[in-house]
């Protein structure tokens, strides 16, 4: 298996941005997915460097692919979502209305907020020419298994998210702002304040989800450092890494090595952050929460 790291979910500053896949050019994976994936109101503030970045980052011999957004509902992001396939580059499809833009013929792979949860969908997806496939969080090893096999027979790469928050749900309305009491076209963009996310807990006190404007994202960082072997004998192609802060490259080296104690160094560059095996095993998440 190899690696592609996905669109960052979170709302960074410009320089943060240029910094991040500037750094990350040099580490080892096979491609990276760029563009704003959460929310449309935040791209003016940095889509400028998305150029510069996939220069760079081409330039390193990495493949790289623009994201759609993962809910698409306002006449501007619609024209923003076909301005996508002007680009030349593949696009990543968040959204299958995305799908009503596109071009005969273009390349696109589909993210993870795309349901794809049997064979029948993943035939359909490849009859209008997926290229790559990244599928839901939440199926199991078995499910995974079955829908990596079926991509190999249709010539589609099948990857699998291996490390980061993982995206539960979207909402047309912004949790951010309302934390804030501020109705979201006046959110004054609270969320570059966490950039991670806003942690919320229960009634009574326990880790539960993270927030990130209109996303709903797992606490805890979701990874499949305890499940490599079976991974790569199920046939899956890749891993994906989603960007968080903190030394993001030495992250992705851990996991192109996959060592032996790749979930004890998985924990040690996460200091303090709950870490949890995710739905792989098909038990409850917060079961397998370690940290």
């Amino acid at each position: 298996m190899d690696l592609t790291i996905g669109p960052n979910a979170f709302f960074w500053p410009r320089e943060t941005v240029r910094a991040f896949y500037r750094d990350l050019a040099a580490a080892p994976f096979a491609r990276l997915v760029i563009g704003e994936w959460v929310c449309s109101k935040r791209l003016p503030f940095w889509d400028q460097e998305i150029p510069q970045a996939v220069e760079t980052l081409q330039a390193a011999g990495k493949e790289v692919a623009i994201s759609s957004l993962a809910l698409i509902t306002l006449p501007r992001e619609r024209r923003q979502t076909a301005a996508l396939f002007e680009t030349g580059l593949p696009v990543e499809i968040a959204d299958l209305s995305a799908l009503r833009h596109m071009p005969n013929s273009y390349p696109f792979w589909v993210g993870p907020t795309v349901n794809v949860y049997n064979e029948g969908t993943l035939d359909w997806l490849a009859s209008r020419g997926a290229r790559r496939i990244c599928l839901p969080v939440e199926l199991p090893l078995a499910s995974i298994s079955v829908l990596a096999r079926a991509g190999a027979e249709r010539g589609v790469a099948v990857e699998v998210w291996g490390h980061g928050k993982a995206p539960l749900a979207l909402s047309a309305r912004c949790y951010h702002a309302r934390l804030h009491d501020r109705a979201k076209d006046a959110c004054l963009f609270v969320c570059g304040e966490d950039p991670h996310g806003r942690d919320v807990s229960t009634l009574e006190g326990r880790s539960f989800l993270t927030v990130n404007g209109i996303q709903t994202l797992g606490q805890a960082v979701t990874t499949v450092a305890g499940q490599i072997e079976r991974l790569r004998s199920a046939g899956v192609s890749s891993l994906r890494l989603s960007p968080q802060p903190g030394d993001f490259p030495a992250l992705v080296a851990a996991y192109a090595a996959a060592g032996p104690d790749l979930l004890g160094q998985v924990q040690g560059l996460l200091p303090g952050q709950l870490i949890a095996n995710g739905f792989a095993e098909g038990q409850a998440g917060l079961a397998l929460q370690k940290g």
